[in-house]
């Protein structure tokens, strides 16, 4: 069972950018749960659940994303642990 979850959601140019799919990517290799959406508005929604550590380098990687992204906000809130389950985009 995970430590800890947070829900993120990322503002700038964040679709179209394979942002999603990168973010999963770093997820896995980080032994994170989770998801990362497209929101109607733009932004990216992600949720991650892991220990403190694995969420705090998420974290960091969601401040500048992938290489053609341009990441202008990120708002982190702690949320209650979500049932363990591999990362997904949708």
């Amino acid at each position: 069972m995970p430590d800890k979850c947070f829900k993120a959601l990322v503002s700038g140019r964040v679709q179209g950018v394979f942002f999603r799919d990168s973010t999963r990517r770093q997820a896995q290799h980080l032994a994170l749960t989770g998801h990362a959406i497209n929101l109607p508005d733009g932004r990216v929604e992600v949720i991650a659940c892991g220990s403190e550590e694995q969420l705090e380098q998420l974290l960091a990687w969601l401040h500048e994303g992938p290489e053609y992204a341009v990441v202008n906000a990120l708002e982190v809130e702690t949320i209650d642990i979500v049932k363990p389950a591999a990362f997904t985009i949708g």
